[in-house]
């Protein structure tokens, strides 16, 4: 029996910021965002969007493109580091919106016998959600499961992490007719509790807090979406645990060079030009290069060899971050989606041929995996449009990006939106004091 990816959907935010404009406004030469990290613009959410809207837009693409009963899928489960609270999950708001709109053709609460759950591990969540559900079609082939990877990118204004931001959403379909991925159960795992990047609790005083409320406590608990994060620390995280999990990978399958099996390696991107250059050890490793000191690391990232493996490999996976920015948990699907989109408009076939995945959350954990290509994947792929669809986002300027980004603006930016949109946050009632409430705007 096979199982993996039967369809996917996407939803990126409707607007976008230029890095160029970004850049400039920071002081940053361009072509070092650009050509250097691979960064061109950076998806951000009008006013009304957030994870929960990101994941009811792919979980309803996913469900129209490919005319599927809500009421056949077991499970929703959802990979997110951006949670809207701490108690309920936002798959739960994801799936609210969406029976909304099907209720019409499938009637009210066409999801009430689907098990929804939120999963977090930074931005291997979606990672783990997928592994999960994976098992559970194993054991259950006559049911159907959907992973929602939706997240957003969000970092103090001029900091270093501030032009890597972006956000959206990845739904698959998960199935014992694997009409696009099917997916190998082995998996390289390495995991270790680190703090390369996280989002704490953050403690402020009361009297340093203007307007509390006297009921507040002397000592007040803030959480907010920017995270504490050390990047050279993170990347090296990285490095090592994708080593590791790849190293164990290995070990599983008795496989001496997986990576060289793969048609495509699809990484978690932080950024567009990160998996290929955190892979350099690996391949130095593989391969018996010198790899010690900066100078040996880029001499084998500048070979001629190490530049053809990247763009036969690596280069098509990267576009579609290239004009989105960091998905969190997203990215590593949004790749495939990239690269699997490339390849269908350039009409060429990739039926049977391996895909490598190298996902990563801070934290940390990595898991290394793969899966083949399906007979029928062109008829998934059709449907996605991936590249026509970013062309269709507005652009905004840095201005309204920062007041955006302080939440300075009370109405959408793009009047012309049309989908699901935050309708209002409950101001007063104390029993329901901070309810979100969605719909849909046709």
């Amino acid at each position: 029996m096979t199982v993996g990816i039967e369809a996917a959907g996407f939803h990126v935010p409707s607007l976008y910021l230029e890095i160029k404009d970004l850049a400039e406004k920071r002081g940053i030469d361009p072509a070092k965002l650009e050509k250097g990290l691979g960064l061109h613009k950076m998806g951000f959410p009008d006013v009304h969007e957030d994870a929960a809207t990101f994941a009811a837009e792919a979980l309803l693409k996913l469900i129209t493109d490919n005319q599927l009963n809500p009421k056949d899928i077991a499970r929703i489960y959802l990979g997110t580091e951006s949670a809207l609270d701490a108690a309920k999950p936002t798959a739960s708001y994801a799936m609210q919106m969406v029976e909304e709109v099907l209720e019409p053709e499938f009637g009210a609460r066409a999801f009430r016998n689907c098990d929804v759950v939120d999963m977090t591990f930074a931005c291997i969540g979606a990672v783990d959600a997928l592994h999960n559900s994976l098992d559970f079609v194993r054991a259950n082939p006559d049911k159907k499961a959907i992973v929602i990877a939706s997240d957003y990118a969000k970092y103090e204004l001029a900091s270093s992490g501030e032009y890597t931001q972006g956000g959206g959403a990845v739904a698959v379909l998960i199935s014992s007719k694997p009409d696009l991925l099917e997916i190998d159960n082995h998996w390289g795992v390495a995991t270790e509790s680190v703090f390369d990047f996280f989002k704490p609790r953050r403690f402020f005083q009361k009297e340093d807090l203007a307007n509390a409320p006297e009921s507040f406590p002397d000592q007040i608990e803030v959480f907010t979406d920017e995270p504490v994060f050390d990047g050279q620390y993170s990347n090296q995280c990285y490095q090592d645990r994708i080593r590791e999990a790849y190293r164990h990978y290995k070990e599983i399958t008795g496989q001496e060079k997986p990576y060289e099996q793969w048609k495509y390696l699809i990484f978690h991107l932080p950024y567009a030009f990160h998996g290929k250059r955190v892979f350099t050890e690996i391949y130095s490793l593989e391969n018996g290069l010198p790899y010690g000191t900066p100078e040996e690391q880029k001499a084998v990232a500048k070979s001629g060899e190490y530049l053809r493996f990247i763009n036969e490999k690596i280069e098509t996976s990267q576009r579609a971050s290239s004009e989105i920015g960091n998905m969190y948990t997203a990215s590593v699907f949004m790749a495939l989606l990239s690269a699997l989109q490339t390849a269908f408009n350039e009409n060429e076939e990739l039926s049977g041929q391996e895909i490598g995945f190298l996902g990563y959350g801070s934290g940390s954990k990595s898991k290394v995996f793969a899966g083949k290509i399906s007979d029928n994947w062109k008829n998934a792929v059709k449907k996605w449009n991936l590249f026509e669809k970013l062309k269709t986002r507005t652009a905004i300027d840095f201005e309204t990006y920062e007041k955006l980004h302080r939440k300075q603006l009370k109405n959408p930016v793009n009047e012309n939106y049309r989908g699901f949109g935050l309708k209002s946050i409950e101001p007063e009632n104390p029993v329901l004091k901070g309810a979100r409430y969605y719909g849909f705007q046709k």
